[in-house]
């Protein structure tokens, strides 16, 4: 840029000294350093192309240079059952996952994830959070532990994916298999044998013989992760309608961000939670009408029974743990209550 001094030594017209003096009095204009994140996901790289990466793909384009995250995956940076610890150190910005598989040490993880028959469809998760009060409770309860709980949402079922047929409630005993903390704590009255392993093994481990199955997802993503490569059989039965996970952050770094960002960052997560809603939900049952690579098995609802009057009483045993606990529990009774009084097409039966 031309300064005064050597606009002046050159000896130019008054006119343009003129036009010189008025550029020098506007404000002097300084590039700002772009905010960059760092998130890790509890998907790996194929499952994150559906749960995560278009939303972030989408942020970033947005942004620009105002903010970037930078999206890893599935262990990538530290293991998942870490993440909290990483976040809230500051190590990573941003994480997405359930509380259960991150071991949060809050009084709502336990609720993270798969907690048994706590919602039968996928819109139940996002209701129970903005509707019934869930928000509130996670949003204190994170507050604690210095972690920003942002946004919570639904996933897919929780189905068995198996080498051999389940068609009873025999059949499940013994089964190794890969599934979330509490969902096997759950399970295990009934034989099932929960297996913690990193995710990315989880294939490899089926293929050897060390794990029976998963009890991790739903159909959609026994395809598109490979996990319906090397399982035969698919349990139409499910002990959740939907995975409850969130978005969450270091709460330092989120209360830095321009309110711009901040915004920006709720739609984001917004549109992230619709497209897995339509993603799930019609993956779901195209792949058991079209799918060919595992056959469907079912337990009798008679028998299955069983395993809903056990969740009940597992929730109560939960209940019984803390006040907080018990206030959760209480607005799953209530919803659940509520959604059987609505009739259908909230609930069947």
């Amino acid at each position: 840029m031309t300064t005064r001094r050597k606009f002046l030594t050159t000896g130019a017209l008054a006119g343009a000294a003129g036009i010189g003096a008025a550029t020098l009095a506007a404000p002097a204009v300084h590039a700002q350093s772009t905010i960059r994140w760092r998130m890790q996901t509890y998907a790996g790289p194929a499952l994150a192309e559906h749960v995560i990466k278009p939303a972030i793909d989408s942020f970033n384009k947005i942004a620009g240079d105002e903010m970037q995250i930078e999206l890893f995956y599935a262990d990538q940076l530290v293991p998942t059952g870490e993440l909290f610890r990483a976040m809230q150190r500051g190590t990573i910005d941003a994480v997405q996952s359930d509380d259960d598989s991150m071991a949060s040490p809050t009084e709502v993880t336990v609720f993270g994830g798969y907690f048994p028959f706590a919602s039968r469809y996928s819109l139940d998760v996002p209701v129970l959070f903005n509707q019934y009060g869930l928000n509130e409770i996670w949003d204190a309860e994170y507050s604690k532990v210095g972690v920003k709980h942002l946004s919570a949402g639904a996933w897919d079922p929780c189905h068995f994916a198996t080498k051999t047929p389940i068609n009873s409630l025999e059949d499940l005993k013994g089964k190794r298999v890969f599934t979330f903390p509490t969902a096997g704590r759950f399970l295990s009255q009934f034989g099932v044998v929960p297996v913690t392993l990193p995710w990315e093994d989880i294939e490899v481990a089926v293929q050897t013989g060390e794990l029976d199955g998963v009890a991790w997802s739903g159909i959609t993503e026994d395809y598109t992760v490979g996990w319906a490569d090397v399982t035969d059989y698919f349990l139409t039965n499910n002990i959740s309608g939907a995975w409850a996970g969130s978005f969450f952050a270091n709460m330092d770094r989120y209360n830095a961000l321009p309110d711009k960002m901040k915004e920006l960052l709720k739609i984001t997560m917004d549109s992230s939670h619709y497209y897995r809603q339509w993603w799930y939900w019609g993956g779901e049952a195209a792949l058991r009408v079209n799918g060919t690579k595992m056959k469907l098995t079912t337990i009798p609802d008679a028998e299955w029974a069983k395993v809903e009057d056990a969740a009940i009483k597992f929730w109560d045993e939960i209940a019984a743990e803390s006040p907080t606990k018990k206030k959760v529990v209480d607005i799953f009774k209530k919803y659940n209550a509520d959604m059987q009084k609505a009739g259908r097409p909230y609930r069947y039966t």
